[in-house]
């Protein structure tokens, strides 16, 4: 199984997603396309109600402990409730490229 396949398993099953996008950003690092190893995470999840930002990545990390242990290098969280979505209307920022890539 890919990481990235993984990655949506393991998130469906653990946070029960209201919206849930991932992207793989490895090729704005050294590690290039085709790479498995930077990851970008949109996640809106009811379970995150309650919890403040560090307990929202210390829930995802967990989650993705394995592939953390196994070559991921990076995640970009963006970890919302539902009310916090609504409030920002659905953009996030766009990822910057590595130092030295595209440059």
């Amino acid at each position: 199984m890919l990481v990235e396949q993984s990655i949506i398993a393991k998130i469906n099953a653990e946070f029960s997603p209201i919206v849930f996008n991932i992207e793989n950003e490895s090729y704005m690092h050294s590690s290039g396309r085709g790479a498995e190893s930077h990851f970008k995470l949109i996640l809106v999840s009811d379970k995150f109600e309650e919890k403040r930002a560090v307990a929202r990545h210390q829930a995802v990390y967990a989650c993705l402990a394995d592939e953390l242990e196994k070559g991921v290098h990076a995640l970009a969280l963006h970890l919302y409730t539902q009310g916090e979505w609504e409030e920002i209307g659905g953009v996030v920022v766009k990822s910057p490229n590595c130092l030295g890539v595209g440059q």
